[in-house]
């Protein structure tokens, strides 16, 4: 909507891309013999030699005979000639005193003014006058070509005025051409295009270039071709000109009837000096044959005009090179169908980003953005290099870069708030070090159900409900979180992800999200630093309890802890889930934790975590046939590094020989030389022991030796 509204701001992009491609590519100045046109220069030199300006029409009479005798295809004033001669005899004896102007005026021959001198010269002379076309005055002047208009009526497009401000009558009248001197600069004052053809009400007027051209050819008339004419096909519908038809040339021009320029440097070569054509030391060669354009370079008498590649040139230069892009054939147009090609072009464009951009990484998104941004700037500049059309380049890249920056600031975004869903999901579950891990690289993440080797652990705390019954509330959920919390910074700290809190108990895992190929033993780790927390945690609590009133008793916690293949994944229904692990791994390991209760153990695990871990100082305990299971397991704990290595070695004779005879002997010398943190353990294994041994004591002797 904002390109069809067409505001000039939109305007000055599209001007700004046009003149920098005539910036990076002008036109070349004709070679001195290929000169159609050359300027004769009312220059500073001139100034100083012939007097101020205006210079007597006598002079200027004398001027055009010389360009005439040397033969000038048609000199062209770019003067206005709107008053008589001030310097001409008639004119300065009205600023006399009335007795010496009736004495002067006696001897004036009213047939020899200075106006009809100059009248007389171009009437003897290929000749064209300019007059200045207004929108304040009401005169009509006679034009001296005919105008034929071939297809629709093309006025409604052709710039109008309401009146001109022509000549001295006697001066326009023997000329054999006249035409607008007039420019149509943009808003920035800047001369891009200039119209070969202007309006007074019904009545066409030439430019004074096109009139130039005419009157060099010695045509009568112009024609202009418009929509729907022969050959120029606007399927119906009225588009304006197309082309000006002068004499045997033909012009292409935008709908208005004015051509765009395809400018060249100022050419000092084109320029001769008016002083030099006056006093004969011109060289004939150089006006021969060609057009003569008679205007001013004098900074003084402000005739410059601003184009894309100059800041200043003279006005009458901007008429030569009118001619000498005519001539030359060049061509430089905007079709008709350039604002439906551009906004096709963008809108392609812009949907090929909007597809493929939010599925690139942002920096390769805005690379492909740029290229094709690149490629189009590049394409609008070759079209004009090679084929003379004008195409807007910039207001179709500004969409484009602004589509490729939204596209990478919207991709940006998008991979944000990936991070921090993945931050969200996961900063509950495992320690920032391995948040951070997963958002660095989110391919090491799947989503979804997926079978891994995992390492489980469940931790429990003992004798929960006695310890519970002793606090309020309040209490209550102040001692969980006191010792949940420490223990959930150690699981994290060893790269473990917290599945989920059961009341006092917690599940843990390791391998998932991330890979950890060490999981078994960092597991273990974990174990044994929660398990060496506790000493300080109780002295805590027990504090506490003093200073409430209370008595504590000591806290102790098992863990158990089994490795093998679980389903781990965002589980869960499709409204609500969490990443958690199911089978039945999870399943033994939780009973090796309930295990740790009858054995009076802190740490129990089973032989694939022993396995994995490569540790070498974990003891068997025993051996058990799990439920579910095909054979027996062999149960592990962690040494205490109390451990002496005759407890060891007595210890690996008593798991031999338990079931035997001489289990109860060999129990006696492990639990003689054992740690202190393992008595329970003994005591329990003793119990066991007595109630075999019970047992067999009952049973008829028979039994008891078949056992």
């Amino acid at each position: 909507m904002l390109r069809f509204a067409d505001p000039f701001p939109v305007q000055a992009l599209r001007y700004l891309g046009f003149d920098a491609y005539q910036r990076i590519a002008p036109a070349e100045a004709p070679s001195e013999a290929e000169r159609p046109v050359v300027v004769i220069d009312v220059d500073e030199d001139s100034l100083r030699a012939i007097g101020q300006w205006p210079w007597p029409r006598t002079r200027l009479a004398e001027l055009a005979r010389r360009l005439a005798a040397d033969g000038a295809a048609a000199i062209a004033f770019d003067v206005l000639f709107s008053e008589p001669d001030q310097n001409s005899p008639e004119e300065v004896i009205k600023h006399l005193p009335a007795a010496q102007a009736d004495l002067v005026a006696s001897s004036i021959d009213p047939a020899a003014t200075n106006d009809r001198q100059f009248a007389a010269a171009l009437a003897e002379t290929p000749s064209v006058l300019g007059l200045s076309l207004s929108r304040s005055s009401q005169d009509i002047p006679p034009m001296k070509a005919g105008f034929a208009v071939a297809g629709d009526d093309p006025s409604r497009f052709v710039t109008a005025f309401t009146g001109a401000v022509s000549n001295v009558p006697v001066i326009e009248d023997a000329a054999q051409g006249v035409g607008s001197i007039n420019w149509i600069p943009d808003r920035d004052q800047i001369v891009r295009r200039v119209p070969l053809v202007f309006r007074i009400g019904d009545q066409y007027v030439p430019s004074l270039a096109a009139e130039a051209l005419r009157v060099a050819q010695q045509a009568g008339s112009y024609v202009l071709k418009a929509s729907n004419s022969n050959g120029e096909d606007a399927f119906g519908r009225s588009t304006g000109l197309n082309h000006v038809r002068i004499g045997d040339v033909v012009v292409p021009t935008d709908q208005t009837g004015a051509l765009w320029l395809r400018f060249r440097p100022s050419d000092p070569g084109s320029f001769i000096s008016a002083k030099s054509v006056l006093d004969g030391t011109a060289l004939p060669d150089a006006i021969a044959g060609r057009i003569a354009l008679v205007g001013t370079s004098a900074a003084g008498l402000l005739d410059l005009r601003a184009t894309p590649i100059d800041e200043a040139v003279p006005g009458v230069e901007i008429h030569a090179q009118v001619i000498e892009h005519i001539l030359s054939g060049r061509s430089l147009t905007r079709p008709d169908y350039a604002i439906g090609l551009e906004m096709v072009v963008m809108v392609a464009l812009g949907l090929v980003l909007a597809v493929i951009i939010p599925r690139l990484s942002a920096s390769i998104g805005a690379v492909t953005g740029f290229v094709l941004i690149g490629g189009m700037l590049a394409g609008g500049f070759f079209t004009f290099d090679r084929a003379g059309l004008l195409f807007d380049p910039l207001y179709p890249a500004l969409v484009l870069i602004l589509l490729t920056v939204g596209a990478a600031l919207y991709t940006y975004r998008e991979a944000e708030r990936a991070r921090a869903g993945i931050r969200l999901a996961f900063q509950h579950y495992v320690s920032p070090a391995v948040v951070d891990e997963i958002i660095a690289d989110p391919g090491r993440l799947e989503l979804g159900g997926e079978i891994r080797e995992l390492s489980i652990l469940f931790c429990d705390v003992r004798s929960f409900t006695t310890i519970a019954e002793g606090m309020n509330a309040t209490e209550l959920t102040r001692f969980i979180n006191s010792l949940l919390t420490p223990l959930t910074d150690i699981i994290l700290a060893h790269r473990g992800t917290i599945d989920k809190y059961m009341g006092d108990a917690v599940m843990a895992f390791w391998n998932a999200p991330l890979d950890d190929p060490d999981h078994a033993r960092h597991a273990i780790e974990a174990a044994e630093a929660m398990l060496a927390v506790m000493p300080r945690l109780n002295e805590a609590w027990q504090r506490e309890a003093a200073a409430s009133g209370r008595t504590m008793g000591e806290v102790r916690i098992g863990i158990g802890i089994n490795s093998g293949p679980c389903c781990v994944g965002n589980l869960g229904s499709s409204s609500r889930f969490d990443y958690s692990a199911i089978g039945d791994e999870v399943n033994i390991a939780s009973r090796f934790e309930g295990l740790t209760k009858e054995y009076g153990l802190g740490l129990i695990l089973g032989d694939a975590t022993a396995r994995a871990s490569g540790r070498n100082d974990l003891v068997a305990i025993d051996q058990v046939k799990l439920r579910g299971r095909a054979g027996e397991s062999v149960l592990y704990t962690t040494a205490p590094q109390d451990a002496s290595v005759g407890w060891r070695e007595a210890h690996l004779a008593f798991i031999a020989a338990e079931g035997t005879l001489q289990a109860e002997a060999a129990l006696a010398l492990a639990a003689a030389s054992a740690p202190a943190s393992l008595a329970r353990y003994y005591e329990r294994k003793r119990q066991d022991q007595a109630t075999r041994s019970g047992i067999s004591a009952r049973l008829p002797q028979s039994v008891t030796e078949g056992v």
